[in-house]
């Protein structure tokens, strides 16, 4: 019997940090699940991994296929990885407002890289809908992140599980983000399984509609904008389906970006926008429910896809955002 094993096999089981200066503060355990240590890089490997393997299961992906989807880039990345591991060709539909670094990495891996116009969801030349239309035209395998619910599932049986023994069932409250829907849902579900009064909450960027969905039921506030990557979602996905939030908040982009240095500089963490802004939920959600909460939330992705723009200071500063604030500032306004 063969003890090792590939990539495939590797995809979880990642750490949880504990955040010691953002614990401190706030009286709790602010713990983040080290997504980014996964084989490609971001937590969306999970949804890779699941949606594959569903894909296999059902007979609609063997050896030589080629699996296409519309991604802001991390799906992408995982799809590639994975599926180059399982006997599988990728191409990759990208709009062309994502980060330079995650278009050259999908390009390095070998997938076949096609850069869209930024257009919105019910507008026919949307990534997404590319990725449909293409699959459709030329026989590939369509991974729908969006809709396909073994993202959600993959989460219910991996991340979640993983929380729930990591904190040895201590956790009184989990945080995350939207993009496609699948970490938040298939986690909250899950950790909710076990114990119902465990406290789960959404953070997503100004722009999104997900903070109106959860705590007014509409669509209608998606005001302001933000320069998040992967997030922030203006529909309600199949993965989003029939969830239900104990609370929700809006994350500006100021805010985010200094817990980020703050990250970077106190606890040597090296991180995308996604991550900061689940930390700051994490941090509202401790705030709210008192001292002596153990709060877990996703730290997504590295920096090193956002070199050009997020970590870059001239682009930050020509974008408004300050890199001196210290985090006083922003958990006091919290």
């Amino acid at each position: 019997m063969n003890a090792y094993s590939g990539i495939s096999h590797h995809v979880g089981k990642t750490p949880l940090i504990r955040l010691n200066h953002l614990s401190d503060l706030t009286g709790s355990e602010i713990l983040g699940k080290a997504e980014f240590m996964n084989p490609g890089g971001s937590v969306k490997d999970r949804a890779a991994l699941g949606i594959i393997e569903a894909a296999e299961s059902a007979g609609n992906l063997k050896p030589g296929d080629t699996i296409i989807e519309g991604t802001a880039g991390n799906t992408g990345i995982g799809l590639t990885v994975i599926g180059q591991a399982r006997g599988y060709r990728t191409v990759i539909v990208i709009p062309e407002n994502q980060s330079p670094e995650k278009i050259q990495l999908l390009r390095s891996l070998g997938a076949e890289v096609l850069v869209v116009p930024e257009k919105p969801f019910k507008d026919p030349g949307n990534y997404n809908k590319v990725a449909q239309r293409l699959a459709q035209e030329r026989g590939y395998f369509w991974a729908n992140q969006f809709d396909n619910t073994a993202n959600r599932d993959a989460h219910f049986k991996t991340t979640g599980p993983e929380i729930w023994e990591q904190t040895k069932g201590e956790v009184s409250g989990f945080v995350a983000s939207v993009g496609t829907g699948g970490t938040l849902a298939g986690t909250s579900l899950y950790l909710k399984s076990q114990n119902a009064r465990i406290a789960t909450a959404c953070a997503d960027p100004y722009g999104a509609a997900m903070w109106s969905w959860f705590t007014q039921h509409n669509l209608e506030t998606n005001d302001g904008d933000s320069i998040a990557e992967g997030i922030g979602q203006g529909r309600v996905t199949k993965n989003l389906e029939g969830l239900e939030m104990d609370a929700a908040y809006r994350i500006d982009d100021q805010t985010a970006f200094t817990i980020l240095q703050h990250l970077r500089q106190q606890e040597g963490l090296f991180l995308g926008l996604s991550s900061a802004i689940n930390v700051a939920g994490a941090v509202r959600l401790a705030k709210e429910r008192g001292p002596g909460q153990v709060i877990v939330t996703i730290l997504c992705d590295s920096g090193h896809k956002y070199l050009s723009k997020l970590h870059n200071p001239e682009w930050t500063q020509a974008n408004g955002l300050r890199a001196d604030l210290p985090i006083e500032s922003v958990l006091n306004s919290q």
